[in-house]
């Protein structure tokens, strides 16, 4: 399977990283490698859906503007979300994240994540056509 998330370890932080055959995938599997800190993705049901619509100058800077919108409905709402799709024209971005109300019995919230940085920051296509999309979270 090409289409997959990982943590990687960067001191007190955790690095997401989102890899896909495509740009718009690896940017919705690490989406599901942010979930991944906080609990395990597939506790959280795909019960209600929130639009998310970011623009940024370039890939890098749009991939943390796309973590730090989904932190940011994750802390307003009061949400984990598991599900995922993403749409790029260019260096916009919309997506739909489905998910639901955090549960802290299921759930069982590890840590907050505070936001995305530019630490490690990267989006790229390695030599087998994968992409990749990754950056350390602050936690």
């Amino acid at each position: 399977m090409t289409t997959h998330w990982r943590h990687f370890s960067h001191a007190a932080d955790i690095g997401v990283a989102g890899i896909a055959p495509d740009l718009a995938g690896a940017f919705a599997q690490a989406a599901l490698a942010l979930t991944a800190v906080v609990c395990e993705p597939q506790r959280v049901r795909a019960a209600s859906v929130v639009e998310i619509r970011c623009r940024a100058p370039d890939a890098e800077l749009l991939l943390v503007d796309w973590l730090n919108a989904l932190i940011y409905e994750m802390a307003v709402r009061h949400m984990l979300f598991s599900r995922f799709e993403v749409q790029l024209d260019g260096t916009q971005l919309h997506a739909r994240a489905w998910g639901e109300a955090v549960d802290m019995a299921r759930h069982q919230p590890a840590v907050e994540v505070k936001g995305a940085t530019y630490t490690e920051l990267g989006v790229f296509q390695d030599a087998q056509g994968l992409w990749h999309a990754q950056c350390v979270v602050d936690v």
